[in-house]
């Protein structure tokens, strides 16, 4: 890489922060000599690379409509990346890698020598674009500290300024344009305490006192580089104006969590009337932006979604309208404002308050299928979580920019996370998949008063042993595939764990809720299946019963269509033939806290239903021809 004058080195050591944003760290050293120009005709040899110093050759090229290209000679570009470093430094900036100069602006021969003015004086740049959205530049500007930065046109170093008038950006001291700019922005600037300067005026008041060159050593800091998956959340950063919706348990550590969370950050908490049935309308009322949620309720809202469009336009419409804001989620942008979400999703958001900017979603797997469907109709951030009470809720956590599915992501700063084998159900942590266990501050003491279920839980070197079956993917996240806690025998030995088989069998459109139960007299599994009541009745009568909804619980037909339903899903899902269920009984209550056969986060409470439905059970596992 040429400098003006001397040579660079460069090395580059890409490596990932704690908040998931990859940080190029890129290291620069002028030449042995750094006091004395080199000749155009000097050549010099780093690691078997030799390169000349070409002082007066063409550098930088640009061109007006219709002209032809004109050019900035080397020794130019070095004399202006001298200025403009010494107007930096002006300013109030500091000749040290610790010191960060955002640049807002497109490519053009201004931002080379904004980068070059920088490495003249070891100044880190963080360059800025349109598609990080203003969040996540607002969350740049504060996380990186930065009070200059240099942009191009008006409009976009409004677009800072704003912020700056909110409070958000406090740091922010001066804004440098390529591009003229009007009074009435200078204007605007100066009440919120901002100066506006134009990039010849800083040149132009620094150029007769230059400093003197201050290079930065090898292993300094040269660029901090923003992916466009970043977001302004970082792991979603919570701010002051900030409003969460507070209905799961507050006795449980989620919610706990969520809440102490929202008060370090002087945010908001509403608090839902006391009736589950009313939430949507709390929702509504209280534009929230902070979701905290569970896989049960965005299973209800994908159902309701689909079941709400009914005619075959409409319904294609919403597909494609999805698959568009997918594809947008698989570059990393995520937005609210996109022809679709103003055609096809706006009732959908203003269904939620409108106001959504994260959801947070855990205590059970939810399908990759709904995650991604509503990734793309909410149009905010949606992240997964995976932990349970015994490490203070969370252990992993799905990073912003990775927007895939099928996974809880990577383990979190305070968690270290492994897997253990499983013998009896045939899973090793060779081949990286086994028992998730985690050890680290947030892991819990133990059992109140009882030792013996601490030792079960925790072993001697204080790893947490959750109970539940893990597996690496390639880009370190964690996919959570089975759950060893549950697991029984059937009766030729076949190991079932039932939880993994109805996260399966929800994703069924007709099915709201499912158990699934067997037991080791048995070679055959059952289930006790609640269909959804806002799309059962439209479904069948789609395949040809009518009838009240009571009534289709009780219609054999109808039965028959919805196992064959659920069959299918299991087939593509890869469930083995032992793991489906061959027979199920329909029931028309929901599982619920109130009756009993839910906990307060919502999981099944399986000896009660299966004391419940004993009768179904029995009567099923009665016949003979399955």
């Amino acid at each position: 890489i040429l400098y003006p004058f001397n040579y660079l080195s460069v090395t580059l050591d890409g490596n990932s922060n704690q908040d998931g944003h990859m940080t190029n760290h890129i290291a620069v050293c002028r030449s042995t000599n750094s006091k004395h120009p080199i000749s155009m005709t000097q050549m010099s040899y780093y690691d078997g690379y030799s390169v000349p110093c070409l002082r007066n050759g063409p550098c930088l090229g640009f061109r007006k409509p219709g002209q032809p290209y004109e050019w900035i000679s080397y020794t130019e570009v070095a004399e202006r990346a001298q200025v403009l470093g010494s107007g930096l430094l002006a300013k109030g900036c500091q000749p040290n890698p610790q010191q960060f100069v955002g640049i807002f602006a497109q490519n053009r021969p201004e931002w080379i020598i904004s980068e070059l003015a920088c490495y003249t004086y070891s100044m880190a740049l963080v360059p800025l674009y349109e598609t990080l959205g203003l969040e996540a530049m607002v969350h740049i500007l504060h996380l990186a500290e930065i009070s200059v930065v240099i942009c191009d046109r008006e409009e976009k170093a409004a677009s800072l300024l704003e912020n700056k008038e909110k409070g958000v950006t406090p740091k922010l001291s001066c804004l440098v344009l390529f591009n003229d700019f009007s009074d009435a922005f200078v204007e605007r600037a100066k009440n919120c305490e901002v100066e506006v300067l134009k990039l010849e005026q800083l040149m132009v008041s620094s150029v007769e006192v230059l400093d003197p060159y201050n290079p930065p050593q090898p292993q300094d800091l040269a660029v901090v580089c923003f992916t466009s998956g970043t977001t302004g959340t970082g792991s979603f950063v919570i701010q002051q104006e900030d409003v969460s919706i507070s209905y799961l348990p507050l006795a449980h550590m989620f919610e706990r969590m969520i809440q102490v969370s929202m008060f370090c950050h002087g945010a908001r908490v509403g608090f839902y009337q006391g009736d589950i049935s009313l939430l949507m309308d709390d929702i509504k009322t209280l534009k929230p932006t902070f979701f905290p949620v569970v896989p049960r309720l965005l299973n209800r809202i994908y159902d309701k979604i689909l079941g709400s469009v009914t005619s075959p336009l409409r319904r294609a419409l919403l597909h494609y309208a999805v698959r568009r804001k997918q594809a947008e989620l698989s570059s990393g942008v995520v937005r609210n404002n996109s022809l679709w979400d103003k055609l096809v999703f706006n009732r959908i958001q203003a269904s939620l308050g409108g106001n959504l900017r994260f959801a947070l979603t855990a205590s059970a797997p939810i399908s990759p299928t709904v995650l991604s469907f509503l990734r793309a109709t909410l149009g905010c951030l949606i992240f997964e979580g995976y932990g349970q009470t015994e490490c203070t809720a969370g252990c992993t956590f799905s990073m912003p920019g990775d927007w895939s599915a099928g996974h809880v992501g990577a383990p979190l700063p305070c968690a270290m996370v492994k897997l253990v084998d499983i013998p009896d159900m045939n899973y090793y942590a060779k081949n990286g998949d086994g028992e998730i266990c985690i050890r680290g501050p947030s892991v819990f003491r133990g059992y109140l008063r009882d030792p013996e279920k601490t030792s079960e839980a925790l072993d001697s070197d204080g790893w947490l042993h959750s109970g539940d079956v893990g597996q690496w993917l390639p880009n370190g996240t964690l996919r959570i595939i089975d759950r060893k806690k549950h697991i029984f025998k059937l009766s030729q030995g076949e190991y079932i764990a039932p939880e993994k088989i109805e996260n399966v069998y929800m994703r069924c459109v007709p099915v709201l809720q499912v158990f699934v139960h067997g037991d080791s007299l048995q070679s055959y599994l059952i289930g006790i299946v609640v269909p959804d009541p806002e799309v059962f009745v439209d479904w069948v009568k789609e395949r040809g019963f009518v009838g009240s909804y009571e009534e289709l619980c009780q219609n054999p037909d109808v039965k028959k269509a919805v196992l064959e339903d659920m069959k299918a899903e299991g087939k593509s899902a890869g469930l083995k033939s032992f793991e489906q269920v061959k027979d199920l009984h329909l029931h028309p209550e929901t599982f619920s806290v109130a009756n009993g056969l839910l906990t307060p986060t919502l999981k099944s409470r399986r000896a009660d239903i299966r004391r419940v439905f004993q009768e179904q059970i029995s009567s099923m596992y009665s016949k003979t021809a399955i």
